[in-house]
Formats: C-alpha cells, sequence, structure tokens
C-alpha cells in the first residue's frame, strides 16, 4: 500500500480517499447503509485509510452512516469532512463566519459519533466572512483537539494565498489540503492552483475522477442522462443551476475527450474508466484521488484503475485531446 504524506504535513494517507456523497439512509440514496457499510469495510481491508464526507451530503444522512460504519474502527481512519453549504435558512446557517462553523463543527461530530475529526475542510469559499476570522476560528478547533488538521476544497489560488498568510499573521494553523475537481475534463487547476498549492504546503485531493461518469461512458452524445444515474437526479433538482451544471458537463468538447478514453481503452483492451483513472493517478500533484463508489463491486473496479499504468505515448495523447480543458495561466497581460 502507498500512503502520502498530505500536503505540509506528517499525516500519511492513502492514494485512494472513499468519497461518501452515495451514502446515505433516504431511499434515493445510491449507495444505502447496508451496502455504504459494506464498501467502507472492502476499502479499509485493501489497507486505504482516507475517508471524506460532508455536512450537506444527503441532507447530513452521509455523515451518520459514515460515523456508523467506522465506529469500530476509529484509529484506522483518516475521517474527513467538510462544512459552508447552507444548513438552513437563516442568514448565518452557512459560510465560514465563526457563528456558523463553530455550530456546524458541534453537528458533525454529534452524526459521526466521534469526539475529533482528523481533516475538517472549508467547503467553498466565503466572499462575505473576512478570511482572518474563519481562519482564526479553525485555530481554536485544532487547539481543542475537536480537529487535527485544516483543509479547504473548490479555493482559487488567491483564495490559498489569502487563508494561509492570514494563518501565518496570527501564527495560527494553515491548511494542508486542497480538494478540487480534477480529470481529463477538468484540468483548469493546472496553471494557477496547483502551482500554489505546491508553494505552499497543500496536498491535492481530487475528486469527480471519472468527469461524473462520462468519463466511464456511461453517457452519449446528443442523448439526456440514463434515469437512475448521478446527472438524471442533478437535471430533475428544480432551479437552473444544476440544469446548467449537466449541460456544461455534457458538452461537446467534453464527449471529444471521452471520445479519446474510449479509443485508448479500446487499444489496451482496458475500460474507459481504468484509463481515466490511470491517467489521474500517474498525476505527480495529486495526493489522494477521491473515489465515490456504489457498490463494492464499483469500489474494487476503481481501485484497480488508479494503478493501471498508462504507456508514455497513450499519455501524450490524452494530454493533447483534454489540452482545452487546462485554461491560461493569469499573467496580468491581456
Amino acid at each position: 500500500m502507498q500512503y502520502m504524506t498530505l500536503g505540509r504535513s506528517g499525516l500519511r494517507v492513502s492514494r485512494a480517499c472513499l468519497g461518501t456523497m452515495n451514502f446515505g439512509t433516504d431511499p434515493r440514496a445510491p449507495a444505502p447503509e447496508p451496502e455504504a457499510r459494506r464498501i467502507v469495510e472492502a476499502f479499509l481491508d485493501a489497507g486505504h485509510n482516507l475517508v471524506d464526507t460532508a455536512d450537506t451530503y444527503r441532507g447530513g444522512t452521509s455523515e451518520e452512516v459514515v460515523g456508523r460504519a467506522i465506529a469500530h474502527r476509529r484509529p484506522e481512519v483518516v475521517l474527513a469532512t467538510k462544512a459552508a453549504v447552507p444548513q438552513g435558512p437563516g442568514p448565518n446557517d452557512r459560510g465560514l463566519s465563526r457563528a456558523h462553523l463553530t455550530r456546524a463543527l458541534e453537528a458533525s461530530l454529534r452524526r459521526l459519533g466521534t469526539d475529533y475529526i482528523d481533516l475538517y475542510q472549508c467547503h467553498v469559499p466565503d466572499a462575505e466572512t473576512p478570511i482572518e476570522e474563519t481562519m482564526a476560528t479553525l485555530d481554536t478547533f485544532v487547539r481543542s483537539g475537536k480537529v487535527l488538521y485544516l483543509g479547504c476544497s473548490n479555493f482559487s489560488a488567491a483564495n490559498i494565498v489569502e487563508s494561509q498568510w492570514a494563518a501565518s499573521r496570527q501564527a495560527g494553523t494553515p491548511f494542508v489540503s486542497l480538494q478540487a475537481n480534477y480529470s481529463l475534463i477538468a484540468r483548469a487547476i493546472e496553471p494557477e492552483i496547483m502551482p500554489t498549492c505546491r508553494h505552499l504546503g497543500l496536498g491535492v485531493l481530487a475528486y469527480s475522477p471519472l468527469g461524473g461518469g462520462l468519463l466511464a461512458g456511461r453517457y452519449r452524445r446528443g442523448a439526456p442522462p440514463q434515469e437512475g444515474s448521478r446527472l438524471a437526479e442533478w437535471s430533475a433538482m428544480p432551479g437552473p443551476a444544476a440544469k446548467a451544471y449537466v449541460d456544461g458537463l455534457l458538452s461537446p468538447h467534453h464527449f471529444d475527450v471521452a471520445d479519446a478514453v474510449a479509443a485508448a481503452a479500446a487499444s489496451l483492451e482496458t475500460t474507459p474508466a481504468n484509463v481515466a483513472l490511470g491517467w489521474l493517478g500517474s498525476r505527480p500533484d495529486v495526493t489522494s484521488v477521491v473515489l465515490g463508489p456504489r457498490s463494492v463491486e464499483q469500489l474494487t473496479a476503481n481501485l484497480a484503475g488508479l494503478t493501471y499504468e498508462l504507456p508514455p505515448p497513450v499519455l501524450a495523447r490524452l494530454d493533447e485531446a483534454s489540452r482545452s480543458t487546462v485554461g491560461s495561466p493569469v499573467t496580468g497581460r491581456h
């Protein structure tokens, strides 16, 4: 088993991270509790240790399921959760303020059935709260022993720099990780965010490695998402944001990348998922890859894909095919 140091810390985490967005107790949860428990057991039995959830997943029931599943093996687990997303209708039921984070941490500890969280992450940035307030609050969590390490998710390079500077100015606890969307159809973090993480000591946890299933061949060009799929569920959500996300994900140039992945898989006589995960597993700046399985079988297949070694010519072709998803670095010049 290969373990990686998480950013500029002494915490060792597995190359695979178990994402638990699919876990829940509601009837529509893709991985209901009995299957979720089997997935957790299989993941830990294989020697992996990083388990990630969030207070917003499945209305908080993901944390409840995770807490019960790991209770008898808690010392083996690097437990990560997140806060910031709205938890109620009130003005202080969201964001990264001291008021919200303090309540959110206590609620997560209660749902998880634990007295500490290994990695507590800011789920999204909060432009309305001074970053000094956020970092000072998070530092008190670490000093209390309720949190061991701090991380962020979906932060820009500027967000990361401001956060680390604020922690340094206050002699507080800095972030050691960034959780970011990263795959062959989402390489926007490469020009600015990855170098910032490297310079300021953050490990990268890559989520959505299969592009919501697109890179695994689960969707077809010009066809609506298949019933029962994650994208079908998001398409049915009220409001325009979810539909816009799905439309953006299923864009023509993303399908072009998926076609290149499928062609590579055919030439190597393997699956598109193995190709997409193998490419991500080869990226030197990625500390751990967040997998979101719905079943033990899917977990086993994805774990194998992470160790799949792609020949250099195939890696080069995939890099070129996905070049349009990288973006350009900010230079300050027009």
